[in-house]
């Protein structure tokens, strides 16, 4: 049975893979920062889908604990055929609002962990010609906003460039580009999303159900519906100054303000009563 790696593996799109993948049939190393989750979570996906579950508690921007998770990925014996490198997180606040140590602790884990763990996935399955490596990237790479944005402009570009290295191999590499999805990710960064149109979020299964099947196809650039490949594609030959102007902290800024107008007006109508709905004088 096919064994599959998923880091992150305990909220939001990282939760759906295991769940997913375990629902067809195969068995999971899931990794967090969380032990006691971590644990929970796998005996939930164990009782229902009966498949093997082992729980591999890790802080990936911590050096060590990132050597023992790329050490399970050169197991010989308990193989990882897909590993998926789905670890992240944002930060609340601007780039100079922020500490710098903060900074480099999300670089180390959305960066350094993809390329360690990348690493010690591919050689192992080289050698075996068989596998598939899947990092969930963001269409975010494709702007201006930040850090956050900048590091997944690397990992775009650097499974692109491990996808043609490992043709011809057995073994792919696919980057997920994935919009705006429902999960808890925009909330734990204190990012207020309200202002957003509906139609502009994805729905995480659908997400992860078609970064599962482009990886199984060989697809090196995964972007889930239409209307984000329409995106990325401008995106990718919009004028940098466009991009810059469209992705500028005050776009965030504008979101918020938009956000709180929202709110307010959404008070205001609760609050506004027909004449026959006034309280009584005293």
């Amino acid at each position: 049975m096919a064994r599959a790696l998923v880091t992150g593996s305990t909220s939001g799109l990282g939760l759906e893979f295991a769940w997913q993948l375990a629902g067809t049939g195969h068995d999971l190393v899931l990794v967090s920062r969380d032990e006691d989750r971590l644990r929970a979570v796998a005996e939930q996906i164990r009782d229902v889908h009966k498949v093997e579950v082992e729980v591999l508690p890790a802080d990936l921007s911590e050096r060590e604990q990132l050597e023992r998770v790329a050490s399970r990925l050169t197991d010989p014996v308990d193989r990882v055929e897909l590993l998926v490198n789905n670890a992240g997180y944002g930060l609340r606040g601007g780039f100079l609002e922020v500490g710098i140590e903060d900074h480099e602790k999300q670089l180390d884990t959305l960066m350094r962990a993809v390329l360690v763990l990348s690493h010690a996935a591919a050689r192992t399955m080289v050698q075996r010609r068989r596998g598939a490596i899947l990092n969930v990237s963001s269409l975010a790479g494709y702007t201006t906003a930040g850090p956050y944005a900048a590091s997944k402009s690397w990992v775009t570009v650097f499974t692109e460039s491990l996808a043609m290295e490992l043709e011809g191999t057995g073994v792919t590499a696919t980057a997920l580009l994935p919009g705006f999805v429902q999960t808890e990710f925009h909330e734990r960064a204190g990012m207020a999303m309200d202002g957003l149109p509906r139609i502009t979020w994805l729905k995480a299964p659908y997400v992860v159900e078609q970064a599962l099947k482009d990886t199984a196809r060989g697809v090196v650039l995964s972007i889930p519906s239409v209307k984000y490949r329409t995106a990325g594609g401008v995106g990718r030959i919009a004028p940098r100054p466009l991009v810059r102007a469209l992705t500028s902290p005050d776009w965030y800024r504008r979101l918020r303000a938009r956000s709180v107008q929202r709110s307010r007006r959404s008070a205001s109508r609760r609050n506004l009563r027909a004449p026959w709905q006034q309280d009584d004088e005293a």
